[in-house]
């Protein structure tokens, strides 16, 4: 099962400490501050910076894309990935919308508890 590019995205208290603290690791960023939030990037490796956003960190796949946004020519859509996964008994805390086709989001958890968040963008 394809998931899509993987990334986590984290629960920040203070976006800017945030992301002196990855630059210092190497990290790059883009996207907007001022709304609270940011994606760094090293490599393959992606990182969300979310603050007041969301509680807890949340583990994301976006299908359709790789690890740097680009559009895949073909990939699983969400609605199938979805049936697969309720096929095998996985419970979901939220669910596409079957009869529809493009951008359509899926969550879960582990046993554990962690969030993951299956988010298509197209």
């Amino acid at each position: 099962m394809d998931l899509g590019a993987f990334s986590i995205s984290l629960a920040v208290k203070d976006i800017r400490k945030s992301i002196e603290f990855y630059e210092e690791l190497g990290f790059t960023h883009s996207g907007n501050p001022e709304e609270n939030w940011v994606i760094m990037k090293n490599g393959n490796h992606v990182i969300g910076l979310f603050q007041g956003m969301f509680e807890g960190n949340i583990l994301t796949f976006n299908p359709g894309w790789d690890q740097e946004a680009n559009e895949l020519g073909s990939f699983t859509d969400i609605r199938e990935l979805q049936r697969t996964l309720k096929w095998r008994g996985i419970e979901l805390s939220s669910e596409a919308n079957e009869e529809t086709s493009g951008p359509a989001s899926i969550t879960l958890s582990d046993p554990d508890g962690n969030q993951i968040l299956i988010d298509q963008h197209r």
